[in-house]
């Protein structure tokens, strides 16, 4: 029916004069662009719809693949901490538990022995006190003394401040090992540890006598200290008495003046 309104059309249009061959070729022509400009749509649409396929089968891929980004790097991440965590665990810190001969029961005793220091009155002296060995070993040495030496005593206790009595006893004190523990510090005036730390002794702040000539250490001492045995004795020494708080400087409240400080000793990973 189309064809033949299209030739109707045609052979009005050449007036009836050219012939059936003619008018075929006109025919053809136009059908021939109809179909052409037909394919090209075709072609568009076809196109599009390739696109669009290609757009979401893409947006697919690139959803799927940050997917597997995201669990490699949650997995990544759970390895690392997992790694800090064992690396932290077969970490350890070594801290000094003085005026006691043991260690706390989560702690590895390395050794025992005496705390030692500088005399008090001498001006010379060392601030920093020891743990002595109850084993010392000897290398080249020379009997006697020369003079142009340092010397190192046992240490007292000079206090009647605690439960027990103590004065004129000499001072143990313990080295002990924690594991798990990276870190360790001397926390002053407390008795127990922030958040996030584990204490691991407290007792009592205690240093030498203030109008002493030398210098010395505040020292966290245990709160229910040891104490040599046989070695109650005026030998003077390196001595510890307890540290009391002054106002002035030092804000009071919350110190108070002529309280004696606590003191704890804490760790953490």
């Amino acid at each position: 029916m189309l064809f033949t309104i299209l030739l109707f059309i045609l052979v009005q249009q050449t007036g009836g004069s050219k012939d059936a061959g003619e008018c075929k070729e006109i025919l053809q022509g136009f059908l021939s662009g109809q179909l052409s400009s037909a394919l090209q749509m075709f072609h568009v649409k076809a196109l599009r719809r390739e696109f669009k396929s290609f757009k979401k089968s893409l947006q697919n891929t690139l959803k799927e693949i940050e997917t597997k980004n995201k669990l490699y790097t949650d997995k990544s991440i759970g390895i690392l901490k997992e790694q800090v965590i064992t690396n932290s665990g077969n970490g350890s810190s070594v801290y000094i538990r003085w005026g006691k001969k043991t260690c706390a029961q989560n702690a590895e005793l390395v050794y025992s022995g005496y705390m030692g220091g500088s005399y008090y009155t001498h001006t010379g002296a060392a601030v920093e006190p020891l743990c002595l060995p109850t084993d010392p070993q000897w290398g080249y040495y020379k009997e006697g003394f020369d003079g142009y030496k340092q010397y190192i005593y046992g240490t007292e206790f000079r206090t009647y401040d605690f439960k027990k009595s103590l004065n004129l006893h000499d001072v143990p004190c313990s080295v002990c090992r924690i594991y798990g523990r990276t870190s360790v510090f001397m926390l002053p005036a407390r008795k127990t540890c922030h958040k996030g730390w584990n204490l691991e002794y407290s007792g009592y702040l205690m240093s030498g006598y203030h109008a002493a000539k030398s210098a010395s250490k505040f020292t966290c001492v245990d709160e229910d200290p040891d104490f040599v045995t046989g070695g109650k004795a005026e030998g003077y020494g390196y001595m510890l008495y307890n540290v009391e708080a002054s106002c002035g400087s030092l804000k009071c409240p919350p110190y108070v003046g002529g309280r004696e400080l606590t003191c704890a000793v804490c760790s953490a990973l």
